[in-house]
């Protein structure tokens, strides 16, 4: 790629584009990188295929087994009722990868490039395990 090539290579893509009417070309971005209409609809219906199938997932789950404030409440009662067996259990290292599939499923849809998109710390299973931890640290400071 000899320097004097780039710019030939700019030239006549340019002006392909203008020849096809193609106007969403942004200047500077590398004509490469762009997606063709085909690809963007091929893009969003597989998009959209696995956000349909990521609805079915935990459809024939038992509601208190699918959602992470109430596993949570669960662990909660176990270490208030039994707390030697939840601290002999070594719950807090369990948790992560018990609650990960969970929390995988449902950041599926999220894509923090878009413009509205929800914080993490906004989304509720932040927010239950926020609670939980507090829950944990003021029964473990008693």
């Amino acid at each position: 790629n000899s320097p004097e090539f780039i710019p030939k290579c700019r030239t006549c893509r340019r002006q392909a584009r203008e020849q096809s009417g193609e106007g969403d070309h942004h200047e500077g971005l590398s004509s490469d990188e762009e997606l063709t209409p085909t690809e963007v609809d091929e893009f969003q219906k597989s998009r959209d295929n696995v956000l349909e199938d990521s609805r079915k997932i935990f459809e024939d789950v038992h509601a208190d087994f699918c959602d992470i404030r109430k596993i949570l409440l669960k662990f909660q009662e176990w270490k208030e009722k039994l707390p030697d067996s939840y601290c002999d259990a070594y719950i807090s290292f369990c948790l992560p990868k018990l609650l990960n599939p969970l929390i995988r499923v449902q950041l599926i849809s999220w894509n923090p490039l878009e413009q509205n998109f929800t914080e993490l710390e906004e989304m509720p299973w932040f927010r239950a395990i926020e609670e939980f931890s507090d829950a944990e640290n003021v029964s473990e400071s008693k």
